[in-house]
């Protein structure tokens, strides 16, 4: 009597909806931030993004999300960089891109300290402060200069634009930069607040958490876009120019870099929170100036030939705006986005830890179905 061998069969289709990019898909709760896409509105726990902007400081906000308290005088200066970090940037070539340097600096940051698990609102500090001095450091050093070495007098974005150029920074300039990093913080559970979710679900520390979500953000489909609103900027060239650039581009079928989002289905209130700063500035750079001109013309032109969209300004077009108005390289505003966003990334690693639990989804098998090696 010989076996019977039953014949390959395909494996038994998963009753489980699939969500490509798990799009619409609920992978967490948060208490940090709440996204309204229909009006528009952003809250950092409860607190509503332009009041943040208009009444603290990126140091206060950071500490809010970090332990729920609002303390608008909250202090955070920059950091010393540790000389085994200062050895890794001397040794990244100057064409290294500054995110690649910013992920291998907290990288080593985090091999030089003792991170244990579950991570702290101290962990967070320390790394939030250090972190910009880094990006200084690799900066300057790209441009055959010393690395300054920060002022504890200042809060931490006007020490960052002080170790980037070794001049202290106008009252404006840092002001604007601030409303900038306080607006970029948090974002909810985006694809780089969830990978930092998922390496601290492993009970992976602080550190490696944020340098994956680094990689994360190093994709141009989540942190690149402000550059292309100042390439943007760049061929409308003057606000006399705004209108027939802005009509002939969309006659074309060109994207307009800077409006339209995802999520917002309003103006966004980040963007709203950034023009508010830079309408305010005593001395407007010629950028932010036409940055506004452009905007006014671009929103009337998209609502007069497509009413059916919903084409509002997004926080990247602000963002270009403001990095550019402050003085940063282009190549630099990946890395800056980054460094706000540390306030939101480390709050949420802390959040993940403080109920954790693996996350480890599903996926649907679509290979061949079972068979045997060829002899």
């Amino acid at each position: 009597m010989t076996d019977t061998i039953a014949p390959a069969v395909a494996p038994t289709p998963v009753e489980r909806p699939y969500s490509p990019g798990l799009e619409g898909v609920v992978a967490a709760e948060t208490a940090l931030g709440y996204v309204d896409g229909e009006a528009g509105r952003l809250l950092y726990r409860g607190y509503r993004i332009g009041d943040l902007v208009e009444h603290g400081s990126y140091p206060a906000v950071a500490n809010l999300l970090w332990t729920g308290e609002w303390e608008p005088r909250h202090h955070l200066p920059t950091a010393p960089v540790p000389a085994a970090v200062m050895t890794a940037l001397r040794a990244l070539p100057l064409t290294a891109k500054p995110m690649d340097a910013l992920r291998t600096a907290v990288s080593v940051w985090g091999a030089t300290q003792v991170l244990d698990w579950p991570p702290t609102p101290e962990q967070a500090r320390a790394l939030t402060a250090f972190s910009p001095s880094a990006l200084a450091a690799f900066a300057r050093l790209r441009q055959g200069l010393d690395p300054v070495e920060p002022d504890p007098s200042l809060d931490l974005v006007p020490g960052f634009l002080y170790q980037l150029t070794g001049l202290p920074a106008d009252a404006s300039t840092a002001r604007a930069l601030d409303a900038y990093f306080i607006v970029g913080a948090e974002h909810g559970l985006n694809a780089s607040t969830f990978a930092a979710r998922v390496i601290t679900s492993t009970k992976s520390d602080l550190a490696s958490a944020v340098t994956g979500a680094i990689g994360a953000m190093k994709g141009p489909l989540h942190g690149g876009a402000p550059s292309e609103v100042v390439e943007q900027l760049h061929r409308v060239g003057t606000p006399e120019h705004a209108e027939e650039w802005v009509r002939e581009a969309i006659a074309r079928g060109e994207r307009l870099m800077g409006f339209g989002h995802r999520v917002y289905r309003a103006y966004d209130p980040r963007a709203r929170a950034l023009r508010t700063v830079v309408e305010a500035m005593d001395h407007k750079p010629d950028w932010l100036a036409l940055a506004i001109a452009v905007e006014d013309v671009a929103l009337r032109v998209l609502a007069e030939l497509h009413p059916e969209r919903a084409l509002k300004t997004n926080v990247e077009y602000y963002a270009a705006a403001v990095l550019q108005g402050v003085g940063l390289t282009p190549d630099l505003f990946p890395a800056t986005f980054a460094l706000a966003r540390h306030a939101g990334w480390t709050a949420h690693i802390i959040e993940q830890a403080g109920s954790n639990r693996l996350i480890r989804p599903d996926a649907i098998y679509t290979g061949p179905a079972e068979r045997d090696l060829p002899a």
